[in-house]
């Protein structure tokens, strides 16, 4: 089924202004001071979220190698 009439540059123009990517938010660790994302593992400390630390040796997170 095809829409009545078409739909103007200008409106569809407008409407898309609003679906413009957002910049990666990032906040600083509490454990070490160093910057990391959100929801993501601080590569220095291990820390993700109060209570919860990862350690990889292998990719060298969360150590102090």
């Amino acid at each position: 089924m095809l829409p009545v009439q078409r739909q103007s540059r200008g409106r569809s123009r407008r409407r898309r202004s609003h679906d413009s990517i957002t910049g990666v938010q990032s906040t600083i660790c509490p454990l070490s001071g160093m910057p990391k994302r959100h929801h993501r593992v601080c590569e220095e400390s291990g820390y993700v979220r109060p209570g919860l630390r990862i350690k990889v040796r292998k990719l060298k997170i969360g150590t102090n190698d």
